[in-house]
């Protein structure tokens, strides 16, 4: 098994094989939430007007996303697993759009097969990759806003990493460097309408979820589909 990591969306366009998508903070770690609050299904998409032409066409639809991290107006909910409803999501198809994740979805156009990447699921992830036990996996980090790269995610794909080859993880070290650099924003008072201290704690939850979110086609498009690894 040969293990590759790449970074943003030059990383995702080049990504073969068995890819995983990653973006801890917020996209990957709020759609597990969400799905774990009974959401049936997830689109995931590049541009906010293809999130608004879904809706005028599914009513029933919900619009989750964000741009420079805040969400978008007339979205239902933001980037945010703190911030989604208690209840409610039960059935619902959810339309995604962020800044990154979602961006790395639409740009793995070479991979043979997509699954999304965080902490909260990085043990379903490597347990899914090893029962399929590909020639070529890729971890992509989508980074801030595909600008540049992000201690979460690159760190996200080196555990992953380390677990795939049976190797030492760290991850109480890594949550401190996530604290002390590209995490900080969610101990910043005035940040907290948008990036709640809550968040942090919520996206580094290891191993909270058993499923992996894989990436379906139909005739409709991509869509995610919670998957609970055998």
């Amino acid at each position: 098994m040969n293990i590759e990591i790449l970074h943003l969306l030059e990383g995702a366009r080049k990504a073969k094989g068995l890819t995983v998508i990653i973006d801890v903070f917020r996209a990957f770690s709020t759609a597990c939430y969400a799905f774990d609050s009974g959401a049936e299904k997830i689109i995931p998409v590049a541009l906010i007007d293809e999130a608004f032409r879904l809706k005028e066409q599914n009513a029933d639809y919900a619009l989750m996303g964000e741009r420079n991290e805040i969400k978008p107006e007339g979205f239902d909910y933001g980037n945010s697993p703190s911030q989604l409803p208690a209840e409610g999501l039960e059935g619902k198809t959810i339309v995604h759009t962020t800044s990154s994740g979602t961006q790395g979805i639409a740009a793995a156009t070479n991979a043979y097969e997509i699954i999304t990447g965080s902490f909260v699921n990085a043990g379903a992830i490597t347990k899914y990759i090893r029962s399929k036990n590909p020639e070529q996996v890729s971890l992509v980090c989508m980074g801030y806003a595909c600008e540049y790269p992000t201690d979460e995610d690159t760190l996200c794909a080196e555990y992953i990493r380390s677990k795939l080859l049976k190797l030492p993880s760290g991850f109480s070290e890594m949550v401190e460097i996530i604290r002390n650099g590209s995490g900080a924003r969610f101990f910043d008072e005035s940040k907290q309408d948008w990036a709640p201290r809550e968040d942090f704690d919520l996206c580094l939850n290891l191993n909270r979820f058993d499923f992996v979110l894989k990436v379906e086609q139909d005739s409709s498009g991509r869509y995610l589909r919670k998957l609970i690894p055998s």
